[in-house]
């Protein structure tokens, strides 16, 4: 079946019948092809780099066409972009959640910070982190466009967090976004910049990241409390 084909609004089977029929995606709209794809270039991306990979690198380990490839991303950048956005689902969903999750505001921050340092460190976000690193200055715009897919993304939800209990009288936060900045600092301190720079080779242990995450709720809350 090709990607090009057109479907109808819905894709009813009849009870009974030995075969259904199968849904017919237009183009650039089906989840699987898509999957398929970024799953490929995020190997090829990993392997050999941002300014290795190509598109036709791209082809051959998702197993498309450069004609299906190109119906869904117009160029590497764009493809690399869409990227991250999807893993960012992955990697932060759950750092989201714990903010959601019933229990005290220290509970909240200490959950959100072991639970993103854990991801920030983990060898899939180091790799797509240097990747960027080492384009940024020729490719500002994909520099703006990773941060905006990811760490803008989570910020916003923690500072969201931080104004949403001040406002309740929860906390003093006079500069939300300032402070979220701030405490993800001290949930990764030691660790993150250590491992994007190959000082650390490994991933901290979950105690280290407990520790941290503990000694940054602890001075969070020491000057935002109330």
């Amino acid at each position: 079946m090709s990607e090009e084909c057109s479907e109808s609004p819905a894709c009813p089977t009849q009870q009974g019948e030995a075969t259904t029929q199968k849904c017919r995606h237009p183009a650039g709209k089906d989840p699987e092809k898509r999957r398929q794809i970024l799953s490929g270039a995020w190997q090829v991306f990993v392997d050999q780099g941002f300014d290795a990979a190509t598109m036709n690198g791209i082809c051959k380990a998702a197993g498309v066409s450069k004609g299906t490839l190109y119906v869904y991303f117009k160029n590497k950048e764009d493809l690399f972009v869409a990227l991250v956005e999807d893993r960012r689902e992955a990697f932060f969903a759950g750092i989201i959640e714990r903010l959601e999750d019933a229990g005290t505001i220290e509970d909240h921050l200490l959950a959100y910070a072991t639970g993103l340092s854990m991801q920030v460190n983990s060898e899939n976000v180091i790799r797509a982190q240097r990747i960027v690193i080492s384009v940024v200055e020729r490719m500002p715009d994909l520099g703006a466009r990773f941060y905006d897919a990811g760490a803008r993304y989570f910020l916003g939800h923690l500072a969201e967090f931080l104004r949403s209990e001040t406002e309740a009288g929860h906390l003093a936060v006079p500069d939300p976004e300032f402070a979220a900045a701030q405490f993800i600092e001290l949930a990764t301190a030691g660790t993150w910049r250590a491992r994007i720079f190959g000082r650390r080779r490994t991933e901290p242990s979950a105690e280290e990241i407990t520790r941290t995450a503990r000694e940054a709720v602890r001075m969070f809350m020491a000057t935002y409390g109330v």
